[in-house]
Protein backbone atom coordinates (compact mmCIF):
# COMPACT_ATOMS: atom_id res chain seq x y z
CA UNK A 1 0.00 0.00 0.00
CA UNK A 2 2.96 2.20 0.80
CA UNK A 3 4.44 1.56 -2.57
CA UNK A 4 1.20 2.36 -4.59
CA UNK A 5 1.20 5.45 -2.51
CA UNK A 6 4.84 6.60 -3.15
CA UNK A 7 3.88 5.77 -7.06
CA UNK A 8 0.76 7.84 -7.62
CA UNK A 9 2.77 10.26 -5.48
CA UNK A 10 5.21 10.37 -8.03
CA UNK A 11 3.17 9.74 -10.88
CA UNK A 12 1.19 13.78 -9.86
CA UNK A 13 4.98 14.82 -9.54
CA UNK A 14 5.54 13.76 -13.04
CA UNK A 15 2.64 15.17 -14.19
CA UNK A 16 3.03 18.63 -12.44
CA UNK A 17 6.88 18.74 -14.23
CA UNK A 18 5.38 18.30 -17.46
CA UNK A 19 2.48 21.25 -16.63
CA UNK A 20 5.82 23.27 -15.43
CA UNK A 21 5.81 26.23 -17.98
CA UNK A 22 2.37 27.58 -17.46
CA UNK A 23 2.43 26.92 -13.51
CA UNK A 24 5.81 28.82 -13.92
CA UNK A 25 3.80 31.62 -16.05
CA UNK A 26 1.09 31.60 -13.57
CA UNK A 27 3.09 31.72 -10.51
CA UNK A 28 5.40 34.81 -12.09
CA UNK A 29 2.31 37.12 -13.03
CA UNK A 30 0.50 36.10 -9.42
CA UNK A 31 3.51 37.90 -7.84
CA UNK A 32 3.41 41.02 -10.01
CA UNK A 33 -0.04 41.37 -8.97
CA UNK A 34 0.95 40.42 -5.33
CA UNK A 35 3.62 42.94 -5.49
CA UNK A 36 1.44 45.65 -6.91
CA UNK A 37 -0.92 45.62 -4.08
CA UNK A 38 1.58 45.99 -1.36
CA UNK A 39 3.53 48.80 -3.55
CA UNK A 40 0.14 50.53 -3.58
CA UNK A 41 -0.51 50.17 0.26
CA UNK A 42 2.89 51.59 1.64
CA UNK A 43 2.53 54.51 -0.85
CA UNK A 44 -1.00 55.28 0.69
CA UNK A 45 0.37 55.04 4.02
CA UNK A 46 3.24 57.10 3.27
CA UNK A 47 0.62 59.76 1.80
CA UNK A 48 -1.47 59.19 5.11
CA UNK A 49 1.69 59.53 7.30
CA UNK A 50 2.71 63.11 5.56
CA UNK A 51 -0.90 64.48 5.44
CA UNK A 52 -1.07 63.75 9.63
CA UNK A 53 -4.25 61.42 8.80
CA UNK A 54 -4.63 58.86 11.01
CA UNK A 55 -6.26 56.27 8.82
CA UNK A 56 -4.39 54.57 6.09
CA UNK A 57 -5.58 52.08 3.06
CA UNK A 58 -5.44 48.21 3.21
CA UNK A 59 -5.54 46.43 0.13
CA UNK A 60 -9.66 47.14 -0.72
CA UNK A 61 -8.11 50.88 -0.55
CA UNK A 62 -4.95 50.29 -2.63
CA UNK A 63 -7.80 48.30 -5.57
CA UNK A 64 -9.84 51.57 -5.45
CA UNK A 65 -7.01 53.70 -5.57
CA UNK A 66 -6.45 51.47 -8.95
CA UNK A 67 -9.87 51.87 -10.27
CA UNK A 68 -9.39 55.88 -9.61
CA UNK A 69 -6.83 56.42 -11.78
CA UNK A 70 -6.78 56.32 -15.95
CA UNK A 71 -7.92 53.22 -17.78
CA UNK A 72 -8.55 52.31 -13.84
CA UNK A 73 -10.75 49.31 -14.63
CA UNK A 74 -8.56 47.82 -17.32
CA UNK A 75 -5.51 47.51 -14.51
CA UNK A 76 -7.83 46.46 -12.02
CA UNK A 77 -9.17 43.65 -14.00
CA UNK A 78 -5.73 42.48 -14.90
CA UNK A 79 -4.21 42.56 -11.11
CA UNK A 80 -7.41 41.05 -10.23
CA UNK A 81 -6.44 37.91 -12.73
CA UNK A 82 -2.94 38.49 -11.49
CA UNK A 83 -4.12 37.99 -7.67
CA UNK A 84 -6.57 34.91 -8.90
CA UNK A 85 -3.02 33.85 -10.57
CA UNK A 86 -1.19 33.81 -7.07
CA UNK A 87 -3.91 32.45 -5.45
CA UNK A 88 -3.68 29.61 -7.58
CA UNK A 89 -0.03 29.29 -7.17
CA UNK A 90 -0.75 29.23 -3.33
CA UNK A 91 -2.78 26.42 -3.31
CA UNK A 92 -0.59 24.79 -5.74
CA UNK A 93 2.03 24.69 -2.88
CA UNK A 94 -0.04 23.75 -0.71
CA UNK A 95 -1.59 20.77 -2.27
CA UNK A 96 1.30 19.86 -4.20
CA UNK A 97 4.12 20.94 -2.74
CA UNK A 98 6.50 21.38 -5.23
CA UNK A 99 9.05 22.80 -3.14
CA UNK A 100 9.45 19.32 -0.90
CA UNK A 101 8.21 20.96 2.04
CA UNK A 102 6.27 17.83 3.43
CA UNK A 103 8.82 16.49 6.13
CA UNK A 104 7.27 17.09 9.37
CA UNK A 105 5.48 18.92 11.52
CA UNK A 106 7.04 22.46 10.13
CA UNK A 107 6.52 21.13 6.41
CA UNK A 108 2.64 20.52 7.27
CA UNK A 109 2.33 23.95 8.93
CA UNK A 110 4.08 25.37 5.72
CA UNK A 111 1.41 23.64 3.20
CA UNK A 112 -0.96 24.95 5.51
CA UNK A 113 0.03 28.17 5.61
CA UNK A 114 0.03 28.37 1.83
CA UNK A 115 -3.31 27.46 1.46
CA UNK A 116 -5.04 29.41 3.27
CA UNK A 117 -2.70 32.14 1.94
CA UNK A 118 -4.06 31.02 -1.72
CA UNK A 119 -7.69 31.51 -0.09
CA UNK A 120 -7.09 34.94 1.27
CA UNK A 121 -5.84 36.27 -1.97
CA UNK A 122 -8.84 34.49 -4.05
CA UNK A 123 -11.33 36.44 -2.05
CA UNK A 124 -8.99 39.67 -2.55
CA UNK A 125 -9.29 38.48 -6.14
CA UNK A 126 -12.87 38.49 -6.11
CA UNK A 127 -12.86 41.82 -4.67
CA UNK A 128 -10.96 43.59 -6.94
CA UNK A 129 -12.73 41.94 -10.30
CA UNK A 130 -16.46 43.19 -8.28
CA UNK A 131 -14.71 46.91 -8.23
CA UNK A 132 -13.48 46.56 -11.96
CA UNK A 133 -17.06 45.38 -13.03
CA UNK A 134 -18.85 48.21 -10.89
CA UNK A 135 -20.38 46.00 -8.16
CA UNK A 136 -19.21 47.56 -5.26
CA UNK A 137 -16.93 46.41 -2.69
CA UNK A 138 -18.11 42.91 -3.37
CA UNK A 139 -15.70 39.92 -1.72
CA UNK A 140 -15.38 38.76 1.76
CA UNK A 141 -17.11 41.13 4.26
CA UNK A 142 -14.83 43.33 7.01
CA UNK A 143 -12.36 41.67 9.34
CA UNK A 144 -14.91 42.38 12.54
CA UNK A 145 -17.64 40.57 10.05
CA UNK A 146 -15.58 37.70 10.00
CA UNK A 147 -14.58 37.54 13.47
CA UNK A 148 -18.42 37.96 14.47
CA UNK A 149 -19.37 35.39 12.02
CA UNK A 150 -16.53 32.87 13.95
CA UNK A 151 -17.52 33.94 17.40
CA UNK A 152 -20.73 32.91 17.08
CA UNK A 153 -19.92 29.42 16.19
CA UNK A 154 -19.61 26.97 19.15
CA UNK A 155 -16.40 27.74 21.00
CA UNK A 156 -15.96 30.53 18.79
CA UNK A 157 -14.30 32.78 21.44
CA UNK A 158 -11.57 30.55 21.94
CA UNK A 159 -11.23 30.01 17.79
CA UNK A 160 -10.64 33.43 17.54
CA UNK A 161 -7.98 33.72 20.19
CA UNK A 162 -6.40 30.68 18.73
CA UNK A 163 -6.11 32.91 15.00
CA UNK A 164 -5.29 35.78 17.10
CA UNK A 165 -2.34 34.27 18.54
CA UNK A 166 -1.19 31.92 15.22
CA UNK A 167 -1.07 35.94 13.63
CA UNK A 168 1.23 36.89 16.59
CA UNK A 169 3.46 34.14 16.00
CA UNK A 170 3.39 34.49 12.16
CA UNK A 171 4.40 37.95 12.95
CA UNK A 172 7.09 37.35 14.83
CA UNK A 173 8.63 35.07 11.73
CA UNK A 174 8.54 37.79 9.78
CA UNK A 175 11.03 38.99 11.92
CA UNK A 176 12.57 36.13 12.09
CA UNK A 177 12.82 35.78 8.27
CA UNK A 178 14.05 39.58 8.39
CA UNK A 179 16.52 38.83 10.18
CA UNK A 180 17.99 35.84 8.90
CA UNK A 181 17.48 37.14 5.63
CA UNK A 182 16.79 33.48 4.69
CA UNK A 183 14.12 34.53 1.73
CA UNK A 184 16.62 34.67 -0.51
CA UNK A 185 17.06 30.72 -0.67
CA UNK A 186 14.22 30.95 -3.00
CA UNK A 187 15.74 33.06 -5.38
CA UNK A 188 18.22 32.68 -7.86
CA UNK A 189 20.72 34.66 -6.78
CA UNK A 190 23.84 33.01 -9.00
CA UNK A 191 21.48 34.89 -11.89
CA UNK A 192 21.51 38.27 -9.72
CA UNK A 193 24.35 40.75 -9.87
CA UNK A 194 26.15 41.70 -6.82
CA UNK A 195 24.13 45.05 -6.44
CA UNK A 196 20.92 43.18 -7.08
CA UNK A 197 21.83 40.50 -4.06
CA UNK A 198 22.66 43.67 -2.29
CA UNK A 199 19.44 45.49 -3.11
CA UNK A 200 17.17 42.88 -2.93
CA UNK A 201 18.17 41.63 0.49
CA UNK A 202 18.05 45.45 1.91
CA UNK A 203 14.06 45.12 0.58
CA UNK A 204 13.56 41.78 1.83
CA UNK A 205 14.43 42.28 5.56
CA UNK A 206 12.70 45.98 5.76
CA UNK A 207 9.87 44.53 4.05
CA UNK A 208 9.21 41.42 6.53
CA UNK A 209 10.18 43.64 9.69
CA UNK A 210 7.50 45.71 8.59
CA UNK A 211 4.91 42.51 7.87
CA UNK A 212 5.75 41.59 11.22
CA UNK A 213 4.68 44.93 12.88
CA UNK A 214 1.29 44.64 11.30
CA UNK A 215 0.70 41.23 11.43
CA UNK A 216 1.47 41.79 15.37
CA UNK A 217 -1.03 44.31 15.41
CA UNK A 218 -3.88 42.37 13.74
CA UNK A 219 -3.14 39.63 16.05
CA UNK A 220 -3.17 41.33 19.49
CA UNK A 221 -6.47 43.09 18.08
CA UNK A 222 -7.86 39.90 17.38
CA UNK A 223 -7.18 38.57 20.76
CA UNK A 224 -8.72 41.50 22.32
CA UNK A 225 -11.70 41.13 20.33
CA UNK A 226 -12.44 37.71 21.60
CA UNK A 227 -11.58 38.38 25.21
CA UNK A 228 -13.93 41.31 25.02
CA UNK A 229 -16.47 39.50 22.91
CA UNK A 230 -16.42 42.41 20.62
CA UNK A 231 -16.08 41.43 16.91
CA UNK A 232 -15.80 45.41 16.33
CA UNK A 233 -11.90 45.14 17.73
CA UNK A 234 -10.99 42.76 15.15
CA UNK A 235 -8.93 45.13 12.43
CA UNK A 236 -7.19 43.89 9.01
CA UNK A 237 -4.20 45.87 7.42
CA UNK A 238 -5.76 49.47 6.81
CA UNK A 239 -7.03 49.41 10.65
CA UNK A 240 -3.45 47.96 11.53
CA UNK A 241 -1.89 50.92 9.64
CA UNK A 242 -4.12 53.17 11.48
CA UNK A 243 -3.56 52.25 14.58
CA UNK A 244 0.01 52.69 14.31
CA UNK A 245 -0.82 56.10 13.20
CA UNK A 246 -2.81 57.25 16.47
CA UNK A 247 -0.19 56.01 18.38
CA UNK A 248 2.71 58.70 19.78
CA UNK A 249 4.98 59.63 16.96
CA UNK A 250 2.55 58.16 15.08
CA UNK A 251 3.57 59.48 11.99
CA UNK A 252 7.03 58.72 12.08
CA UNK A 253 5.71 55.13 13.13
CA UNK A 254 3.26 54.76 10.43
CA UNK A 255 5.53 56.05 7.48
CA UNK A 256 8.44 53.77 8.55
CA UNK A 257 6.32 50.63 8.56
CA UNK A 258 4.74 52.05 4.80
CA UNK A 259 8.05 52.21 3.55
CA UNK A 260 9.08 48.82 4.60
CA UNK A 261 5.46 47.87 2.74
CA UNK A 262 6.66 49.66 -0.65
CA UNK A 263 9.51 47.56 0.30
CA UNK A 264 8.18 44.25 0.52
CA UNK A 265 6.13 45.01 -2.66
CA UNK A 266 9.29 45.51 -4.64
CA UNK A 267 10.78 42.34 -3.04
CA UNK A 268 7.35 40.67 -4.48
CA UNK A 269 8.43 41.77 -7.79
CA UNK A 270 11.83 40.98 -7.98
CA UNK A 271 10.62 37.51 -6.93
CA UNK A 272 8.76 37.29 -9.77
CA UNK A 273 11.74 37.15 -12.47
CA UNK A 274 14.29 35.47 -9.71
CA UNK A 275 12.01 33.39 -7.49
CA UNK A 276 13.21 29.59 -7.82
CA UNK A 277 9.47 28.03 -8.57
CA UNK A 278 10.37 24.30 -8.93
CA UNK A 279 12.98 22.45 -7.28
CA UNK A 280 15.12 19.42 -7.84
Amino acid sequence: MAQNGSSGEQHVKRVARRAHPWIERLARFGYVAYGVVYFLVGVLAVQAAFSGANQAAGQQGALRAVLAAPLGRVLLCIIALGLLAYAAWRLYEGVMDPEDEARGATGIVKRLDHVLNGLFHGALAFTAGHLALGSGGGGGGSPDDWTATLMSQPFGRWLVVVAGVGIVGAGFYQFYKAYKADFREKLKTGKMSLREKRWTTHAGRLGFAARGVVFGVIGIFLIQAALQANPDKARGLGGALAILARQPFGPWLLGIVAVGLIAYGVYMLISARYRRIFYG
